[in-house]
Order: C-alpha cells, then structure tokens, then sequence
C-alpha cells in the first residue's frame, strides 16, 4: 500500500474523529465554560489522557511494533513467532497495568494536588471533585494500554483503518454525557454532576475502543490466547527499549505534565485555554504527523530488518515533504486565523467571547511549534526502527531543559500563551537535533531536491498567511455571530486559504504529478 493511501486511510478516520472532538469541545465550552468546573474536570481528564499517551501512544507503540514486525519479517504467512511475542506481552502487561492504576488511585488527591491551580486549591469541594472524576476516569488508562497492543498488532499488519477509527467512541461517549448533563439545566450543581458523567463515560469509552479492537484483531486471524505472565527474553528485550521510549517518543506529553505544573501557577481559566486550543493544534498534529508516524513505522522496520537502505531513505524523505507540504500551511494559517476559529466554535453559553480571544492567543503560540511536533513524529521512527532508543532520550531532555528554562522566563511575563511558546522553542529544538544525529549517523539525509521543495512549500504558505491576514478584518463581528455568521466566515477563510496556497503550491512546481506518483508508489 502507498504512502499517501495509508497516511489517507489513518489520517481521514483521525479527522473523523477530531470533527467529533470538535463537537465534543464546543459542548464542553458551552456547558462548563472556562475556570471553576472546566479546569477541574480538564485537570481530571488530563492525568490519564497524558499517561496513555505518553506510555501507551507513545512508547509502547514505538518499541513493540519494531520488534514485532522483526518476527515477522521474511516469514511469509507464518505470524506464530510474532503470535507469542504479543501474547507474551499481553500477559505481563495486564498485572502491571492492574497494580499501576491501583496505585494511582490511592495517590490521586496527591497527584491532583500536585497540579491543582489557585482556583482548584481555594475551593475544597472543587478539590473533591477533581479528585472523584480523576479517580473514576482513570482506568481509561489500563483500557487503552491494552488497545494500544492491538492496534499496533493491526498497523504491523497493514491494518490501519480500526486503530484510526477507535478515537471516535471516545468523543461518542462524551458528547453523549455532555448532551445528559445539558438536560439538567444550568447552575454549578449541574455543571459538577456533568463532569462525573464525563468522567464515566471517558472510562466506558476505553472499554469500547479496547473490545472493538479486540475485534478487529481476530476478524485478522491475529488470535491471542492469554498466558501466564512470564518475564521472557522478548518481554525483557521490549522493557529495556520502552524505558527510554517513554523520553524518546513520549516528549510532546512529558512537556504537557510540565505545563500542568505551570499552569497550576496562573489564574482561573488558563487550563481550559490552553485545551480548546490544544483541539486545533492537535487537528494537524493528529491527521498529519501522527498518521505518518504510524504509517512509516513498520515500513521502515522492514527495510531496515533487510538492509535496504535506499528503500529507507526514500521513505524517510516522501514521509518528511508530504508531512510539511501538509503541516506548514495549516500552522501559518492557524497562526494568522487562530483568534476567529476559537470565536466561531466556542464563544456561547458560559464561555464568553474575552474567552474565545484568550483561547485563540494560545493557539497562535502553539501553532508556531507545530511543524516541529511533526517532524518528530516523522523522525522518530527511523531511530526505533533500528531499536536506537537512546538518541530521542538526549535530544529529547535537552528540549526539555530549554521548555523548563523558558517556561521560568515567558510564564510569568506572557501566562498561558508564553507556556505555548516555550513549548514550540523546545519542539523545533528536538526536530533539529533528531535531524543532525540522523545525518551524522548516515542514517538519512535531505536532498537538495527535498530541500528546495521545502523552500517552495514555505513561500507558498507564507502568501497564503499574508492574503488570511488582509482578509481577516472583513469577518471582524461575524466570527461569533450567528450560525450561519460562523459557518459562511469560517469557510470562507479555508476556501480562500486553500485555493491561494495550492494555486501557489502549483505554480511553483511543489504539487504535480511527478509529485503525486511518488507518494502514490506502493511502499513495501
């Protein structure tokens, strides 16, 4: 299957999904607004989402697929080696994660505390409440770790659709607690008994997403008996590459647990800016970067596996111009656009339009780290496709020092929006450095070819971000108008963004058909 097929195929389910979740958010802002309720249950819905993302997402995903597509490799249609790696897996994972979230729980007011802002703190039943959503919330986490096998069993296999599609019965369940709290009626009781049913139905949503992969998996053929846990070679080999995975891969979510202790810093409000805007930064970053990552991954394990060099390089560079041919016009349209897109899908009910601007100030900072978050996950691969796990750890913690050093410096002068800059400082610091160790180690490197298309997409977006930022004040008083307000400026600013840069794109020779041919070449 094509590059661009996969990335289509888990990129068009992962905006699937991100409409869902746009839905998700635009009920969220409406029901509890920003401060109070909403940075309690953001609070409480944040410590189990980065955890599965940081372990689950990120460094489970990375070390297990290079090692399972290794057994696979060269076996034809025999999977029984790869079989009994994962079921070996899946045996020790269980008790792990059962004694890891019995763990968690008992340390919740601690951990809740830990993060808690000046409005959480000052309020003892908001603290309460924070602590019980958290609490009921968080075997989200063991669902989905166990998902997270699945599917990277399913992506090993070709088999993207399921794994992209499962995010959806989160936002599905969600939005239908949000609909259930709205029944109630408004005041703060009714906004509390809302983010309890949030807190349920994020739970129940990681039991739908683990049973209908498990599903999936056996509609594969991919049968997995359960067995008694044993500390094998593979399980030890797998311990040994997540350990430093979690730093490698998991960077982006390491940073979010830091921006959770800086945010407990600010004023009421700064949790939920900084998640409504995290919703459109994770748009791009979900249907572009991750779908690559994910795509990428057991391709290159297999051309590395069999020493094709060449194969890996080629990969490596369509995956790169397809990533930013996608990713840098969005960033600079979110950039010059992020102020009306928050006023037309959140202003309303209990979130009010200074709201809206503050949360569209935010995007505009973490819109200028975007690119970067992407390369990583475009980069990443290549280092634990070859079971080099130490390399994303050191670049990785120097990107981390500088967040940390920056966040000292801009936090206290900017808020929340010098958090969302330091944070896109320290993403361009770890693509950097990821790129200058793959070159060093001649394990890829940019053409002069891929440069130079890189140049033209930049000036082709760059145009783009300029014609946005004339058009913008024509809309100024219809971004939070009306339905149909909203709905005719928005489009027309994606319309006009869209047809200025791929006009552009054309023109200068970035998007043709040699172009389309090249991503479209089946990937081995």
């Amino acid at each position: 299957m094509s590059l661009l097929k996969n990335v289509g195929t888990i990129g068009g389910l992962t905006m699937v999904s991100r409409v869902f979740g746009f839905v998700r958010d635009m009920l969220l802002a409406r029901v509890l607004g920003a401060g109070g309720v909403a940075d309690a249950w953001q609070l409480a819905f944040q410590l189990p989402n980065i955890f599965r993302r940081l372990f689950a997402e990120g460094a489970f995903a990375s070390a297990f697929v290079p090692l399972f597509n290794r057994r696979i490799a060269g076996q034809d249609d025999d999977i029984g080696e790869a079989r009994r790696f994962a079921e070996e897996v899946l045996a020790f994972l269980i008790p792990v994660l059962i004694v890891f979230g019995a763990l968690a729980l008992i340390a919740m007011p601690w951990i809740a505390g830990l993060f808690a802002n000046e409005g959480i703190e000052s309020d003892p039943s908001l603290m309460d409440l924070a602590v019980l959503m958290a609490r009921v919330a968080f075997p989200y986490l063991a669902f989905m770790s166990l998902a997270t096998l699945f599917a990277a069993v399913l992506n090993s296999l070709s088999r993207f659709a399921a794994a992209a599609a499962a995010p959806i019965l989160l936002n599905i369940c969600m939005i239908a607690a949000l609909i259930l709290g709205m029944s109630l009626g408004e005041g703060i009781d009714a906004r509390r008994m809302t983010g309890f049913y949030l807190s349920i139905a994020v739970t129940i949503s990681g039991l739908l997403q683990l049973l209908w992969l498990w599903w999936f998996a056996h509609r594969a053929g991919f049968r997995m008996k359960l067995r008694r846990p044993r500390v094998t070679s593979g399980v030890k080999e797998l311990g040994l590459l997540i350990l430093p995975a979690v730093f490698g891969a998991g960077v982006y979510q390491i940073s979010r647990f830091i921006d959770l202790f800086f945010i407990s810093t600010l004023p009421d409000g700064a949790y939920s800016f900084l998640a409504y805007a995290d919703r459109l930064n994770q748009l791009p970053l979900g249907i572009i970067g991750i779908a690559l990552g994910t795509a990428i991954l057991p391709s290159l394990s297999r051309h590395i596996a069999t020493d094709d060099s060449d194969a890996a390089q080629r990969l490596q560079s369509n995956a790169i111009e397809l990533s930013m041919l996608l990713t840098v016009p969005a960033a600079i349209a979110l950039f010059v656009t992020g102020s009306a897109f928050t006023q037309a899908f959140y202003t309303g009910g209990a979130f009010t339009l200074a709201d809206a601007m503050n949360t569209g100030a935010v995007v505009s900072a973490l819109v200028v780290g975007l690119p970067a978050y992407v390369l990583i996950k475009v980069l990443v691969p290549n280092f634990f496709a070859r079971k080099d796990t130490r390399t994303p750890v050191f670049t990785a913690g120097t990107s981390l020092i500088l967040n940390v050093a920056l966040n000292f410096v801009l936090v206290p002068r900017l808020g929340v929006v010098g958090l969302a800059l330091a944070g896109s400082a320290a993403a361009w610091t770890n693509a950097a450095l990821l790129y200058i160790i793959l070159r060093r180690k001649n394990y890829f490197h940019m053409t002069a070819r891929v440069v130079g298309r890189l140049a033209r997409i930049i000036i082709a977006a760059t145009l783009m971000g300029a014609a946005l930022w004339f058009a913008m004040p024509f809309g100024a008083g219809l971004y939070a108008g009306d339905a149909l307000e909203r709905i005719g400026t928005i489009l027309a600013l994606v319309a006009l963004g869209a047809v200025v840069y791929f006009s552009l794109a054309a023109a200068l020779g970035v998007v043709n058909r040699e172009t389309l041919e090249r991503l479209t070449k089946r990937q081995a």
